[in-house]
């Protein structure tokens, strides 16, 4: 149990420190690929199962859909307030809109986070601390992992530690109730894209 204990927390530690100081020192043109293989690699290293696979898959669709559904409903409607149009309109806005919404946000944040923390820090987490205290910890390195995007942006660091790490906890419950990661990344696929659309919608109209 001990020695289970500290792969897990070396893991989370590894995650947040990569996204901390290595990640962001990767030339922007190779970080999708390399976080999304390395997403791949600790996924076949900790022996997670992805459920990507029926009956898993339908389990995950069936709870991620609605979810999805519900987000971006939300997302959509909150474009309606000030602070947060402003807040949209600030937003960097990348010099290729339709690669960043079909590639960069899928693959780049949405696979390589949900496979990294979900899957394998979700899995090895759970092993090792059991669910509540497992996802937890997931929870945790997944806010304090967007610290350096914080920063980058200039946004409130507790802040965003804070709403990602209750995202986390979110994300990872969803993919313990299906057993598939499907419902988790449908989820997070939908808070990204609608809050991507939403910017770039609110700056055109600017």
């Amino acid at each position: 149990m001990a020695a289970s204990r500290i792969r897990a927390l070396t893991l989370a530690a590894g995650l947040v420190a990569w996204s901390g100081v290595v990640g962001p020192r990767i030339p922007p043109p190779w970080q999708m690929a390399v976080h999304a293989s390395l997403a791949g690699v600790l996924v076949r290293r900790s022996g997670a199962s992805l459920g990507l696979a029926p009956p898993a898959l339908w389990r995950g669709l069936r709870l991620g859909l609605p979810v999805a559904a519900l987000v971006s409903a939300t997302v959509a409607a909150s474009t309606a307030l000030p602070l947060v149009r402003a807040e949209m309109a600030d937003r960097e806005r990348p010099a290729q809109a339709a690669q960043w919404l079909l590639v960069r946000i899928p693959i780049g944040t949405v696979w390589s986070e949900e496979a990294a923390f979900r899957a394998a820090l979700g899995t090895a987490a759970g092993a090792a601390f059991g669910p509540r205290w497992g996802r937890f910890l997931q929870a945790a390195a997944f806010g304090l992992s967007h610290i350096a995007d914080a920063r980058r942006v200039d946004e409130p660091i507790v802040g965003t530690v804070l709403a990602t790490g209750i995202a986390g906890w979110a994300f990872g419950w969803l993919h313990e109730r299906s057993g598939s990661l499907a419902a988790p990344m449908l989820a997070h696929l939908a808070l990204n894209e609608a809050g991507a659309v939403g910017a770039l919608a609110v700056q055109r109209r600017g």
